[in-house]
């Protein structure tokens, strides 16, 4: 099946100046992308001298036309607004999430004051991450990306967008990619622009309004002008508590890999020598040594492939068991003491090859998604990922 993937926005050029490599790599490579936009960017200032009487309804239908024209130079076929149908929780009235605005402070980007009732950054947060889940439920993306936790540079909607993206993506239990803002350390995962860079240069003219484009460099109604970014670079952002594989130390990871590794040749010397045990319970023999062996190696690849949503450690773990359980089946002149040719020998030979090869090949463990009330959502962004 193709990846799925899910963008979410606070205004339109976003999704083309942050992520727009990012989106045409993925469509060119045959994943489904959605991207979801929060506002329609009413309070966006505007360059083009002919269009300086745009404002309110006026400058957000112009903006979602330029929208349009720019989702189609990245080949997006799927776009939604927050709080309109799709994109808007259960039994809830459409709503239409205005642009915050934001002027400058002594400490940088801040909200306008007073601030619209009506706007994105106004609204409880909790709304607006239920509104959120309910394109991840119907989308059921692989990967949610938004910006990192300062918004890129501040801007009070795109914290919002922010904050929300990720309690929902906890709450469903998908994982959450930000983009690296500027200046801050570039994550491990990176998107070459070079090979999409004449889509995202359409993208970015299609967003007159917002962007001035001049060769492989734009400018902004905030100045300019700058590069287009030949790379783009996402941080994977994880619960509160939890911590990815990937993420660790180099120390850390190695040390895994060989407890793995380690834990799997004592499972595998154990289970090999316990495996012919068995119980007569009256006319009935119980061979509970093999029974306890395919479970408890069922149980321990499982466990790790699971909890370290890789499976380079259960791999490890595979690899001890499967070599211990190799090493004392060698047979001699005599035949193998251990594991003899019997129905207990023959189930201990093949189930652990069988368990290893079906919980390494299997595409990713998913935990289940709670049950999802806007409440919950809610406490989710305010108290972390108590909810997982």
């Amino acid at each position: 099946m193709p990846e799925r993937v899910l963008f979410v926005h606070a205004h339109p050029d976003d999704e083309t100046i942050a992520t727009g490599a990012a989106i045409a790599t993925l469509v060119e490579r045959g994943a489904i992308v959605t991207v979801l936009t929060c506002t329609r960017g009413e309070r966006g200032e505007i360059i083009p001298s002919e269009l300086q009487h745009l404002s309110g309804v006026g400058l957000a239908s112009e903006r979602e036309r330029e929208l349009g024209d720019a989702l189609a130079a990245l080949g997006v076929t799927d776009h939604l607004l927050l709080g309109l149908d799709g994109a808007r929780w259960e039994a809830r009235p459409p709503r239409r999430y205005l642009d915050s605005g934001m002027q400058w402070g002594a400490n940088g980007a801040q909200a306008l004051h007073p601030m619209d009732p009506e706007s994105l950054s106004a609204a409880e947060l909790g709304d607006v991450a239920a509104d959120i889940a309910t394109v991840i439920i119907d989308r059921e993306p692989d990967v949610v990306v938004s910006y990192a936790a300062d918004g890129g540079y501040g801007h009070p909607d795109h914290v919002r967008a922010h904050d929300a993206t990720r309690a929902a993506a906890e709450v469903v239990g998908v994982p959450f990619y930000v983009v690296d803002s500027p200046g801050s350390k570039p994550g491990p995962f990176r998107v070459d622009a070079q090979p999409v860079l004449e889509r995202k240069r359409a993208a970015l003219a299609a967003h007159r309004t917002q962007v001035t484009l001049d060769g492989d460099r734009f400018s902004l109604s905030s100045g300019g002008p700058r590069p287009i970014a030949a790379t783009e670079t996402y941080t994977r952002v994880h619960p509160a508590g939890a911590s990815g594989f990937h993420d660790q130390s180099l120390v850390s990871r190695v040390s895994a890999l060989v407890v793995a590794a380690l834990l799997g040749a004592f499972a595998g010397a154990t289970l090999t020598a316990a495996h012919q045990a068995s119980v007569a319970v009256g006319p009935l023999v119980i061979p509970w040594g093999i029974i306890t062996a395919v479970i408890v190696t069922a149980a321990i690849l499982a466990g790790l492939r699971i909890v370290f949503e890789t499976r380079i450690v259960a791999g490890c773990a595979a690899i001890g068991l499967l070599g211990a359980s190799a090493l004392l089946a060698i047979q001699t002149s005599g035949g193998s003491v251990l594991v003899p040719a019997n129905p207990a020998g023959y189930t201990w030979t093949y189930a652990p090859v069988i368990i290893a090869a079906v919980v390494l090949s299997w595409p990713r463990f998913t935990r289940p998604v709670p049950s999802l009330k806007r409440g919950n959502i809610g406490a989710s962004a305010s108290k972390g990922s108590d909810l997982l």
